[in-house]
């Protein structure tokens, strides 16, 4: 039996995390603009059924797809967002399940830290190759969520709401993490969109 642990529907992926995605992607890299579905389930092998069925049923591209010890995840994504929508609705009918069914998002950490200092912002650019770069006296948000798979739709509501920029993000493993920094006003309308959006993720 396929269990659904994240399911989450972007109708718009924003500039930056669309670059982001494009850095790690196995697949098709997406642009900005494109509607995007990201979806993990256990056990992890069952991801391969999940993406033949959208792969044929619909004209969506596979961004990318991980297959970990317990989990594993998918990502599908289009210009046209009905191509993305159908490709939820049939996921769900093969696995007989509902939006309803994903596993509750779990908050474990986030904080704002206000100021950076030049040693820290140092340490951090260097782990984080794939983003933008702190800089020192920047404000940096952390957030860290379980399932992992919605940090993606946390930084994307995020980037949607406030000029910030992005870091790092991970939406693979056990937690997602997501790195952002900006003015402290921007920071802080970044990591109430962010947090209101694990709230309420969107389903397709």
């Amino acid at each position: 039996m396929i269990k659904l642990r994240t399911y989450v529907y972007m109708d718009s992926l924003q500039p930056q995390l669309a670059a982001y995605m494009a850095t790690v992607s196995q697949g098709f890299p997406p642009v900005p603009g494109d509607s995007c579905l990201w979806v993990e389930v256990s056990p992890g092998m069952a991801v391969h059924r999940l993406t033949d069925i959208a792969l044929k049923s619909t004209r969506v591209h596979l961004s990318q797809q991980v297959v970990e010890r317990e989990y594993g995840s998918m990502v599908v994504h289009q210009r046209d967002d009905s191509d993305v929508q159908e490709a939820g609705r049939v996921l769900l009918s093969r696995m007989g399940a509902q939006v309803s069914d994903r596993q509750q998002c779990n908050i474990p950490w986030q904080e704002i830290i206000r100021g950076m200092s030049p040693d820290h912002t140092v340490l951090i650019n260097r782990q984080n190759r794939r983003g933008s770069m702190i800089l020192p006296e920047q404000s940096m948000f952390i957030l860290e969520a379980e399932p992992a798979g919605y940090i993606i739709y946390a930084a994307n509501q995020a980037l949607k709401a406030s000029h910030v920029t992005l870091i790092d993000v991970s939406a693979v493993g056990a937690f997602g993490r997501l790195i952002l920094a900006g003015s402290e006003a921007d920071i802080d309308e970044a990591a109430r969109a962010a947090s209101a959006a694990l709230e309420r993720p969107a389903g397709t």
